[in-house]
């Protein structure tokens, strides 16, 4: 018997301005030259790796509050201080899938932002979380695009590919047999960024599922606070799915910021 999940649309988290194009002009010059630029690239690069380190993805601010009801029946719209998408609830799950194009994150002034988009179990109403995706960094005024997984008890974020480009076709799932859990994140368009691993957890709560854009946290021993959401229009996800106590179902939904 399968379960139905409803589909949904919300746009919660802080608003991001239009994407805007980037062109780059590059004039021919000596070798020394593009040396000089690929070491520079590389330094701001690894950089940008480094601050990932101290980032906290997936697990949902505790300042949210219940909105008006949503107009389909069955579903609670909630305000978030730093998600938008959809998770559910209902039961206890073993499998959430997710296919999206990586949106363009517009970067300026300077200042460092963030914007990660994923699929995952749990982080929605427990402290665990198994999640994976595609991260968007702005640092230095550049940006910077990542596939990455997370795992509890560390819930460190753990970077793979750093060569995910904006309009990349990327799926990703996170399935679990028994206390085995198995990430996957697929980029279509720059294989490199692929990767599967296989994770152990027995204290899990299989307590939710979810598909979200995300401004991810910066967490002390007392709360954790939200960094500035990187600048995306939208992001869609498709063949989203979810596995709960057997049953299975699909959702269609949009992640877009007003």
């Amino acid at each position: 018997m399968h379960r139905r999940v409803p589909r949904l649309l919300t746009c919660t988290i802080a608003a991001c301005a239009p994407v805007l194009g980037l062109v780059i002009a590059v004039a021919p010059g000596a070798s020394a030259a593009t040396s000089s630029s690929a070491s520079t690239y590389a330094h701001a690069l690894a950089a940008a790796r480094a601050a990932i380190r101290h980032l906290t993805v997936g697990q949902h601010a505790t300042d949210h509050a219940v909105g008006r009801e949503s107009r389909i029946k069955g579903l609670t719209q909630v305000q978030s201080t730093n998600w938008s998408g959809y998770a559910d609830t209902s039961t206890t799950f073993s499998t959430a899938t997710g296919n999206w194009t990586e949106p363009s994150v517009s970067c300026s002034g300077g200042r460092t932002s963030y914007a990660a988009f994923w699929v995952g179990i749990d982080g929605f109403t427990s402290g665990s979380v198994e999640q994976d995706g595609t991260l968007a960094e702005c640092s230095g005024g550049r940006a910077f695009y990542f596939s990455w997984w997370e795992m509890y008890p560390t819930n460190a974020i753990q970077t793979v590919g750093s060569s995910v480009q904006p309009g990349d076709s990327i799926s990703a799932s996170v399935v679990r047999s028994g206390t085995s859990y198995t990430l996957k994140v697929t980029d279509s368009t720059h294989p490199a960024n692929s990767f599967t691993t296989t994770q152990s957890c027995s204290s899990c709560a299989n307590s939710s599922v979810e598909w979200i854009a995300e401004a991810p946290s910066q967490c002390t021993q007392f709360r954790c606070t939200p960094i500035p959401l990187a600048n995306f229009n939208s992001v869609s996800f498709s063949r989203t799915a979810a596995i709960g106590n057997s049953a299975g179902g699909t959702i269609m939904l949009c992640a877009r910021p007003p």
